[in-house]
């Protein structure tokens, strides 16, 4: 259902590949930016990076199971972080990458931005995700 395709006449990705190819006629969830807020909305990890990154990653697996998919299914993503230092993007990557997301690996975009929508917010991920056959089957 998913090929993933790094392209051997570029640079090969550390843990991403260049593209996903997703079958026609197969299910997609376009996620909106997971934040790392709690279910109370109140910001966890505030002033570190890092420990917004694992909120945020653990509410995208949320919202990826409210749809029927995981993180394994994800096929691409958008990581912004509130920075210019490189190793500060950096450190987010490996959160993103311990996570199981780069497994696939799927196709991403890490980006230092200026600010994200709630105060305090350094890491938002957005993503596209295949919802599998088996999880049509159950509804």
């Amino acid at each position: 259902m998913i090929r993933r395709v790094t392209v051997p006449a570029l640079f090969p990705p550390p843990t991403y590949s260049h593209a996903s190819v997703v079958e026609a006629g197969t299910k997609l969830a376009f996620l909106a930016g997971a934040v790392p807020l709690d279910a109370e909305g109140k910001l966890v990890g505030e002033g570190n990076p890092v420990r917004q990154a694992e909120q945020v990653i653990a509410n995208l697996e949320e919202q990826l199971r409210a749809v029927g998919s995981d993180l394994g299914q994800v096929v691409a993503t958008d990581v912004y972080v509130v920075s210019s230092e490189p190793s500060v993007l950096s450190a987010v990557w490996d959160v993103v990458e311990a996570s199981g997301l780069s497994a696939g690996p799927h196709s991403s975009t890490l980006l230092g931005v200026a600010c994200l929508g709630y105060t305090g917010q350094l890491v938002e991920i957005t993503a596209t995700a295949v919802v599998p056959e088996r999880a049509e089957e159950g509804r």
